[in-house]
């Protein structure tokens, strides 16, 4: 677990942010043997990027909407190691996209899960952050934290925030 910082403090973003929202849904619990899967080729793909950090994943959350939908707020790089990530012949991500694209011509996806994906680039002014006696978490964690004063007291004074040239 990582230590709490004391206080009020704000994400150190710089620059544009991406976040890739990505996630599952499983629409019939009793088919396990198609969500199951889904779901282990999900932790398999945040393993190696975690084994891999130069592909480009500064950090990820792990959630659940409902005891139906999971999902995984990523914070990346930037978008080009995000494409370059999910387009490499030699990831996980390409051998089970490859996968599930045979599945769907060959008309064996039945609707027992779903797969989405939201990807964001997000230019600086565009976002703040505030975090009250919390750890690196979210977009800190991505991009590391720094008390709230050197941002700004007011949401408005943290989207004004630019970095420096």
């Amino acid at each position: 677990m990582s230590s709490t910082s004391a206080g009020r403090t704000t994400a150190d973003a710089r620059g544009d942010v991406v976040v890739l929202l990505i996630g599952m849904r499983v629409n019939h619990f009793w088919a396990v043997h198609q969500w199951v899967p889904v779901m282990l080729a999900m932790f398999r793909m945040l393993a190696e990027l975690k084994k891999d950090p130069g592909r480009g994943l500064l950090s990820r959350v792990l959630l659940t909407a409902s005891p139906r939908t999971y999902y995984v707020v990523q914070y990346w790089e930037s978008k080009e190691k995000l494409y370059a990530y999910a387009s490499a012949p030699d990831a996980f991500h390409h051998e089970a996209w490859a996968k599930i694209n045979r599945m769907e011509r060959g008309g064996k996806v039945r609707g027992h899960v779903g797969i989405w994906h939201e990807t964001y680039v997000v230019p600086e002014g565009s976002y703040e952050a505030i975090y009250g006696d919390m750890p690196a978490f979210g977009l800190a964690a991505a991009h590391g934290q720094v008390p709230l004063e050197q941002r700004g007291r007011y949401a408005r004074d943290r989207f004004a925030h630019r970095s420096a040239p």
